[in-house]
């Protein structure tokens, strides 16, 4: 599976909000900045992750976006879905595939514990492990120096 830019950015700006979560909503233009991100696409993204009901936006000079949820109950899986629509490797082994001949097809085996291996991996993994890791990253790269 290869994931999109709409992926990759989306999963980004999410991360962004997660970091602030329980502070003040966070700005398209803030991301944008630092991230090099046009404010267009960004709002792009934000318009899929508001209907997968993932952030919500807040309006006013103060406004941005904030997260639906604690950081700890979305997981990149649903990120990953509501930017690329699906984790599957080829449309063949989503979920809901209708195939004459998956039963038969020795690929379409392969292709379902791919993504069942995906599906394991971003359904576990949460915006609150990822800030986990972004903290141990920074404690370690603190000790270097």
């Amino acid at each position: 599976m290869k994931i999109s830019t709409k992926g990759r950015y989306g999963l980004k700006a999410v991360f962004e909000i997660a970091q602030s979560y329980g502070q003040a909503p966070v700005s398209v233009r803030a991301i944008s900045e630092k991230h090099e991100i046009s404010e267009q696409y960004l709002e792009q993204l934000f318009k899929k992750l508001r209907s997968a009901g993932i952030v919500r936006s807040i309006r006013g000079a103060q406004g941005g976006y904030e997260l639906t949820r604690p950081p700890k109950e979305i997981t990149v899986g649903q990120v990953l879905r509501a930017m690329e629509g699906t984790v599957a490797p080829v449309s063949c082994a989503e979920a809901d595939a209708n195939c004459a001949y998956a039963q038969s097809c020795v690929e379409n085996y392969v292709y379902r514990k791919i993504r069942q291996a995906i599906d394991e991996v971003v359904d576990h993994l949460t915006l609150f492990d990822m800030i986990e890791e972004q903290n141990k990253i920074l404690h370690n790269r603190r000790g270097e120096q």
